[in-house]
């Protein structure tokens, strides 16, 4: 295996692994801002009031997204398989 084969595999990787993390966090980040927003607004600082939406759309946007990171990884993998020759040579 070449170092510009591994390179690229790693880059391929961690870019699936940028992709699916950002599929999950971003939505969570946001909802967790506005609510941010409204404690900051109204003075309320409870710590419950910020951890349940952010769970609830963290779970929502594993199930809207789920399939799609699914098909995401088996394509990789299947490049993976597909490439096993080139890397062992």
């Amino acid at each position: 295996m070449t170092p510009e084969i591994f390179v690229e595999l790693f880059r391929h990787a961690l870019w699936i692994v940028l992709i699916m993390v950002s599929a999950i966090v971003v939505p969570s980040l946001l909802i967790g801002l506005v609510v941010a927003v409204f404690q900051a607004a109204t003075s309320i600082n409870e710590q419950t009031l910020s951890f349940l939406p952010r769970l609830i759309v963290t779970l929502l946007a594993l199930m809207f997204f789920g399939h799609w990171m699914t098909q995401m990884l088996m394509e990789f993998f299947y490049s993976m398989i597909e490439r096993l020759p080139q890397v062992l040579h």
